[in-house]
């Protein structure tokens, strides 16, 4: 996990757990299926880091659009695969071995 935080920017560390209770409050409710829960904390993440790249960069052409893009793809999915895999990690804690 710590070669993955090395890629995610620093400003958007907090998303893992912004993320991660977003998930389980998802979990907790009855209106979505636990299987759609990574899916949309995926939608959720990609969502927050381009509001975050949008309101933190200034874009004067076309490449800075599809470079704020891309970054707010791959932010927002390595944000929302670390707060499944902390999930993940306190599950496999309390299971009995």
């Amino acid at each position: 996990m710590e070669n993955i935080m090395n890629y995610i920017k620093p400003e958007l560390l907090v998303l893992i757990p912004v993320l991660y209770f977003l998930g389980t409050g998802l979990k907790r409710s009855d209106a979505v299926l636990d299987k759609h829960i990574p899916l949309l904390l995926g939608a959720a993440g990609v969502a927050l880091a381009l509001l975050w790249v949008l309101a933190s960069s200034d874009m004067a052409g076309a490449q800075d659009i599809l470079q704020a893009i891309f970054a707010a793809v791959t932010q927002g999915i390595l944000c929302a695969g670390c707060s499944v895999y902390v999930d993940q990690l306190g599950k496999q804690h309390r299971k009995d071995d």
